[in-house]
């Protein structure tokens, strides 16, 4: 299949995912010269369409394509949420055994997430315009035949230590200024939040790299946008056009913000701009170790816990028994759920029915698992 046929047959399909995926596939190899699933492995043990996998947290589902060692490839239909179908892929990976690459696909686009352990995530996009490339197509060749040569170069290790310096620097200027240690490692752990729910999606809309760069065209207003968003994260609420949720814990529990300089904002709009779903979480220990003076540290009794060590209390104590506990939740729920499926009369289904949603609402608290939840308009984060 040539490039531009390929092109042409997949920007007038209208096809429904599940109708379009395999096809869309096969077709594919044809044009990288690749062998199908069934043709390189007939057996399906590294290579072949719907592959079974355990989400992490619970609950199965199926990978589109898994190819061992390269990719799990889902797709979505035209115009769907890839970035769905991404989240989806890597509940899959243990099951895929992790593989490097996690390719998503809406037909008229491929985006290829690189999944290196220790790298720090790249995203490339490919358009079915961009096929018509030799260069482009090569991408895709690799993902099947070398990943390796899509790893990225920069490590998170590199990544956390840039952000983690340039942090210091920053609680190092505002030290300098008069302001308090306590005040200023406070001031910083509640930005370096920021940043992480940014990317995390819990802060909606790019608010925050948006409200640096406003800053940066404005110094002088950044104290109050800054005072406005964290009394929104502190109860929940309105920042400009956006819901920002409740975030509880007592990190935003004063709504103090310390005088920033135009370098200081220049700084602040660079670390947005870093990937924060790539940087270790013990930048906090570290962050809050520099916020700190020297001399007040041992008596404010600050110290730092590596992230490994937090784990190994954290998820056999916290993690491993919700797990557990949602297990035994969808469970009765199924059960309800069979059982009006069962019923022969319409009030029988409408009672068995009831049942289930009882039981999804009772120990579940809204029958939701700890690692299914998802952002809503009035759900705390912690």
């Amino acid at each position: 299949m040539t490039p531009a046929d390929f092109v042409t047959k997949w920007k007038a399909a209208t096809l429904k995912e599940r109708s379009a995926a395999q096809e869309h596939f096969t077709d594919l190899c044809r044009l990288l010269n690749e062998p199908t699933p069934a043709e390189a492995d007939p057996v399906g043990d590294w290579f072949c369409f719907e592959k079974g996998a355990s989400k992490a947290g619970g609950g199965d589902g199926w990978a589109d394509v898994w190819r061992r060692g390269c990719f799990g490839w889902e797709y979505k239909g035209k115009g769907k949420d890839l970035q769905r179908a991404f989240k989806q892929l890597q509940l899959y990976s243990p099951t895929l055994e992790n593989p490097p690459l996690l390719i998503v696909s809406d037909i008229d686009s491929i985006v290829l997430h690189t999944a290196f352990t220790g790298t720090v995530p790249e995203v490339h996009v490919l358009t079915l315009d961009d096929l018509l490339d030799a260069n482009k197509r090569r991408l895709l060749k690799w993902a099947f035949t070398d990943p390796e040569r899509l790893r990225p170069g920069n490590t998170t290790e590199q990544t956390t230590a840039d952000a983690a310096a340039r942090f210091g620097d920053l609680a190092q200027s505002l030290r300098s200024r008069g302001q308090e240690p306590a005040a200023v490692a406070h001031f910083l752990i509640r930005l370096l939040f920021c940043l992480f729910a940014e990317d995390a999606d819990l802060l909606p809309g790019q608010m925050l790299t948006k409200l640096f760069q406003a800053g940066q065209r404005n110094p002088a207003t950044l104290p109050e946008m800054l005072t406005e968003l964290f009394r929104a994260m502190a109860n929940g609420g309105r920042f400009g056009f956006e819901t920002v949720d409740w975030f509880n814990g007592g990190l935003f529990d004063t709504e103090d913000v310390l005088p920033l300089e135009a370098e200081d904002i220049k700084t602040l709009a660079a670390l947005a701009r870093l990937d924060w779903s790539a940087i270790e979480p013990s930048i906090f220990g570290t962050l809050f170790e520099r916020g700190l003076d020297p001399a007040k540290r041992s008596q404010l009794g600050a110290h730092y816990t590596d992230r490994g060590s937090i784990m190994r209390i954290v998820d056999p104590v916290v993690v491993a028994p919700l797990r557990d506990e949602w297990a035994a939740i969808k469970a009765e729920i199924a059960k309800h759920e069979d059982k009006a499926a069962k019923a022969r009369d319409k009030a029988t289904k409408a009672t068995k029915a009831v049942e289930a949603a009882t039981a999804a609402q009772g120990q579940g608290q809204g029958g939701e698992g700890p690692d299914d939840r998802e952002s809503g308009g009035d759900q705390g984060h912690e």
